[in-house]
């Protein structure tokens, strides 16, 4: 076990005196050993009463807190039977004379010799070789402590602040099991959406409470700020990582919960999650591995757990592209995107490869369209309007297209046959549905094999969702009345940061909602494998990172954590998560659940 439960087993029994062996492999023994045992039996370790904590603050050293890091030395010592259950990253508590403590983490471990004497020898060597265990009393143990706050009672709550004061030498440090400790230790809420549970190399941290564990929830409320939902959540991981199960994990939670808006109400969330690998409409239902005695664990914990009956697939008609959906019992509403949403934005049909001056062009082209035809224009009728050579001659003439432009934008706007006025409703007749106050809408796109027709629905819809909340005038009331997380998985193909107009104008729009979001109530919750490719705007915003097991090195370094959990990132085992939201706690690793909350699988 590498939590901190298992301090809580240690023995209280005195420590045994040390017996030396008795000479070398040869029966022989040395001058110098000889010496070496005659001051080992001179310590006398046996000492009335029973050990408290695991160890004492040690000056040998130096004893120093500091404002800067560098200059901070905290090093204890840790005695024999304590030294197989101590891990880097677990938690410590060291009171001082006046009932304060200082809250602590273990940042180093370290053997260092109790007496002088050279280890590396023949005789030592083979010694240890046919022994079956080492005999630690010959070496000191030392931890290296990282301070994080000192932890006071004010007028009965107990509170944190910086660490200011030196503690005594010889100070017992002992671990941290106490819940109120741990919390207020890590700045980390009582109350809010969970995550998962405290943990320390994979396990996870153990306290004498009830429940043993310790949760860990992102604040959720406007007491101390505004709910971080709204100030949007990065979630990255790997393939095989067990990024998919702990998105629905979270998203789960946050179904269900009401937010107060401007004019006095108090409607439920609503999330429309866009789902490239069609996963997330299996939240509609149970998940049948879930048992009863598990179930009424997580409620007693107060997780929201089993299906979401409010599920519903929006399924995008493109092409003759079908959806099978044999493996989730959600509603399915088909939907087109209809030509009308490419007037308030034209880069939907710009494709990457245009220029600013071609996409001028494009809007001219565009406006003249729309302006004939009225906001009933179907792309088919778009195309027909391009191929009019006159047109082509009049704006070269004039002087306001150029022929060859004419012709890139015209080669660019084609292939959009298949996304456009399909036989099936228009998304901007179904809006009412599509944001539905607590509703879950799922947005698949595993059944369309052209990644632009993909990207184009993807964008041409979560832009109709930050446009609508971020205007002072919307077309659709229900958007911008009703408190929405918009989920993106795969979010690196859809917010890439490059040097096209598209990328551009969507990097710049999603840029805007993201600084907007607490204003409007809008959170924007990514799933990517590759948080480097995410856009550097967008990603600034993010308050909530959660990271998985990722291997590249350029996907560690763009997600920006501490380097302490930075380094342990590659070797996550599924589950696994560091958490980095400086406005809910400091930097920890977490535990998620086993199972997922809802249905997760094809099986």
């Amino acid at each position: 076990m590498s939590d901190l439960g298992d301090f809580t087993g240690f023995s209280k029994d005195d420590p045994e005196e040390y017996d030396p062996d008795e000479g070398g492999s040869d029966g022989t023994d040395t001058a110098s050993e000889a010496g070496e045992s005659d001051r080992f039996e001179e310590v006398d370790v046996q000492v009335p009463g029973e050990d408290e904590g695991i160890g004492t603050l040690s000056a040998s050293a130096g004893l120093a807190v500091s404002e800067d890091p560098r200059d901070t030395s905290l090093r204890a010592y840790i005695t024999v039977r304590n030294r197989s259950s101590v891990r880097i990253g677990s938690y410590l508590v060291a009171d001082y004379p006046d009932g304060e403590r200082l809250f602590a983490r273990i940042t180093a471990l370290e053997y260092t010799q109790e007496f002088y004497a050279d280890d590396a020898t023949e005789i030592h060597a083979r010694r240890a070789m046919r022994q079956s265990g080492i005999d630690e009393q010959d070496y000191k143990f030392m931890a290296g402590l990282e301070p994080v706050a000192v932890l006071y009672d004010d007028s009965g709550d107990l509170k944190r602040r910086m660490t200011d004061r030196v503690p005594k030498p010889e100070t017992v440090v002992r671990p941290a099991t106490d819940p109120e400790e741990i919390k207020t230790g890590l700045k980390m809420p009582s109350d809010g959406v969970f995550l998962g549970h405290l943990a320390v190399g994979g396990e996870r941290v153990r306290t004498a409470a009830e429940p043993p564990t310790i949760d860990y929830r992102v604040r959720d409320d406007y007491g101390d700020g505004d709910p971080l939902v709204f100030r949007h959540t990065l979630v990255a991981g790997g393939t095989g990582s067990g990024k998919t199960h702990a998105a629905k994990n979270v998203l789960r939670q946050y179904l269900g919960r009401t937010y107060p808006m401007d004019d006095g109400r108090s409607p439920e969330l609503a999330v429309v999650q866009f789902d490239p690998q069609d996963e997330y409409a299996q939240m509609h239902d149970d998940n049948p591995e879930l048992d009863a005695d598990t179930a009424r664990r997580y409620e007693r914990e107060g997780i929201e757990h089993g299906g979401h009956d409010a599920t519903v697939a929006f399924v995008p008609a493109v092409g003759s592209a079908t959806y099978a959906a044999d493996h989730h019992r959600a509603e399915q509403r088909r939907f087109t995107v209809p030509f009308s949403m490419v007037r308030s934005n034209p880069w939907l049909v710009a494709g990457s490869g245009l220029n600013d001056n071609q996409y001028g062009a494009l809007r001219q082209l565009l406006d003249r369209f729309f302006d004939s035809f009225g906001s009933e224009g179907t792309y088919r009728e778009f195309t027909t309007f391009l191929d009019d050579p006159a047109l082509r001659e009049e704006l070269h003439e004039s002087g306001r297209v150029h022929e060859a432009t004419f012709d890139a934008v015209k080669r660019r706007a084609y292939g959009f046959g298949s996304v456009f006025d399909q036989d099936a409703p228009p998304v901007t007749e179904l809006v009412h549905e599509f944001v539905r106050p607590g509703g879950l809408t799922v947005v698949p796109t595993y059944h369309i094999n052209d990644s632009r027709a993909t990207e184009t629905v993807v964008l041409a819809l979560s832009s109709l969702l930050v446009d609508q909340k971020l205007s002072n005038d919307p077309t659709y009331d229900r958007v911008k009345e009703t408190p929405l997380v918009v989920g993106m998985d795969e979010a690196h193909n859809f917010l890439t940061d490059a040097e096209s107009v598209q990328a551009r104008k969507v990097i710049g729009k999603f840029t805007e909602a993201a600084k907007q979001g607490r204003k409007e109530r809008l959170g924007l919750f990514l799933v990517t494998q590759d948080p480097q490719d995410v856009a550097d705007p967008i990603a600034k915003q993010v308050n909530t990172t959660v990271v998985l097991n990722l291997g590249d090195e350029d996907a560690i370094s763009a997600v920006n954590v501490p380097a302490a959990l930075e380094s342990k990132i590659p070797y996550f085992e599924k589950g696994q998560m560091a958490v980095y939201s400086p406005d809910n706690s400091e930097p920890v690793e977490i535990l998620g659940l086993p199972y997922c909350l809802t249905r997760h699988g094809r099986d």
